[in-house]
């Protein structure tokens, strides 16, 4: 019965087989059965191709996308110039920049440069100010020079010590504020003129607004590594402000200074080259030494040192002799020195030398009484006999 069934089978396969090759026949059923077997095999070869059926089916056209998408995935913004959030190419770009947080020292520096700024400015305009550390990030220094906001002043500084330059702006609001304190003006608010060049009293008056600033920057940095800076000039325009190249890395420092009802902005940027030669300095986590003594355990240390036992050898002469008539020396030989009763003798501590002195006698001791001061160590000396001859020490 089995076989039956599957040979009846076959021949209905055959069947349908030949109506759908024939394709002549022009009544409906055939038409029918001939649309049934086409679906079958489109949906067998559907579910058969694995990598390209979904798409083959899905249809349409390719996906186009619009300006919108094409700014987010390369991480451009046009109407967006600060570049702290950043993805897409951008992020990419700006991953080989160094971070700030990899220089933990420098926020403590500008720390201590806020409590300093707070005291100074109040004695330069007698008013109540208040320096805040807004924030500290990193970017190029052709990305902020283009960021800027106009009119500023712009203060080119440099680091002796150093050897670089950095850059302070002061905004407008900051400037009128502090000519506005100084002058006489209280209780108003400084009025801005727009498209108004800075007159000689203005630009007299930031300039020793910035001396006060660069010289309590100087004492924040002195704990750490001692600088001066010298004021160059003072700029206006971006473009005559460029101290490195467009690319290099720098580090933004934002400080706000607030009196009372009126205030602005001081910003400080710091290439990278210019902070290079106290890189490493900037890489500890701590000066314990430097910004934090411990005087109960200094004291201690220079006490314990004081008390600790050395051993001091006294060297009448010194002489070198052949390897093969040391190993010949025998008991009762003796060996003649180059010096006198009254010639000085060395004072040692193991190989440095210490001091000279001369050899005498107190009681029933033999002393040696001390001719000048302890030398300090000399690290470039050598061993002397460095070949075959041995040094012989009379002791």
């Amino acid at each position: 019965m089995v076989d039956d069934d599957d040979e009846l089978d076959q021949d209905a396969l055959a069947a349908e087989w030949g109506a759908a090759l024939d394709g002549d026949d022009g009544d409906g059923e055939d038409a029918g059965l001939d649309e049934d077997v086409a679906a079958q095999w489109a949906a067998m070869i559907d579910d058969g191709d694995v990598g390209g059926g979904s798409e083959s089916s899905s249809g349409g056209g390719e996906r186009i996308l619009d300006q919108d998408e094409i700014d987010s995935l390369l991480g451009f913004d046009l109407d967006e110039q600060a570049l702290t959030d950043t993805s897409g190419i951008r992020a990419i770009i700006n991953s080989a920049m160094v971070s700030y947080e990899r220089l933990p020292m420098l926020e403590i520096v500008f720390d201590r440069l806020v409590r300093l700024l707070t005291t100074s400015l109040r004695n330069f305009t007698s008013d109540n100010v208040e320096v805040s550390l807004d924030n500290i990030s990193t970017m190029r220094v052709g990305d902020y020079l283009n960021s800027i906001p106009l009119p500023a002043m712009i203060s080119v500084f440099k680091a002796v010590e150093w050897d670089g330059y950095a850059l302070m702006t002061v905004d407008s609001n900051l400037i009128y504020s502090i000519v506005d304190v100084l002058l006489g003006g209280r209780g108003t608010p400084a009025i801005r003129i727009e498209g108004r060049p800075y007159t000689t009293i203005e630009t007299n008056l930031m300039s020793r607004l910035v001396e006060v600033i660069l010289e309590d920057s100087e004492k924040a940095f002195e704990p750490l590594s001692p600088v001066r800076f010298e004021l160059e000039r003072l700029e206006t325009n971006p473009r005559f402000a460029a101290i490195a190249r467009q690319a290099n890395a720098a580090i933004l420092i934002k400080l706000r200074i607030d009196m009372e009802d009126r205030g602005g902005r001081v910003e400080v940027l710091l290439p990278y080259g210019t902070l290079e030669p106290i890189r490493e300095l900037l890489l500890q986590g701590f000066m314990g030494e430097k910004f934090g003594h411990d005087n109960i355990w200094e004291s201690h240390l220079a006490t314990e040192i004081y008390k600790t036992a050395i051993p001091i050898e006294a060297v009448l002469d010194q002489l070198t002799l052949p390897l093969k008539q040391v190993m010949n020396l025998r008991v009762g030989e003796t060996i003649a020195l180059n010096c006198g009763p009254d010639d000085p003798v060395s004072l040692r501590c193991g190989d440095i030398p210490l001091t000279q002195g001369n050899i005498g006698r107190m009681g029933d001791h033999i002393a040696v009484r001390v001719a000048r001061g302890i030398d300090r160590p000399n690290n470039g000396a050598q061993d002397e006999g460095a070949d075959q001859d041995t040094m012989a020490e009379a002791v």
